[in-house]
């Protein structure tokens, strides 16, 4: 079973996504961004979101770590 990503090559979002055991299901509920969009930032190949979504997302996981930042995922 492929739970949490293990197993999964993960960008910098989706290893603190696992670390924190928030699902994307979570972080797309919580910040308004799709699923789609989420499961895209989690993949290592470089995607990095819009701005906009980018402070939906941040908005959004400063609930679990306030100190949290854009740079900690994407060069922004």
């Amino acid at each position: 079973m492929n739970w949490l990503g293990i197993g999964k090559k993960r960008s910098q979002f989706g290893k603190y996504l696992d670390k924190k055991s928030i699902t994307q299901q979570e972080v797309a509920e919580g910040s308004g961004v799709s699923k789609s969009t989420i499961s895209r930032l989690c993949d290592p190949k470089g995607h990095e979101p819009s701005l906009k979504n980018a402070k939906k997302i941040i908005k959004f996981l400063k609930k679990h770590d306030p100190i949290i930042n854009y740079s900690d995922f994407w060069d922004m």
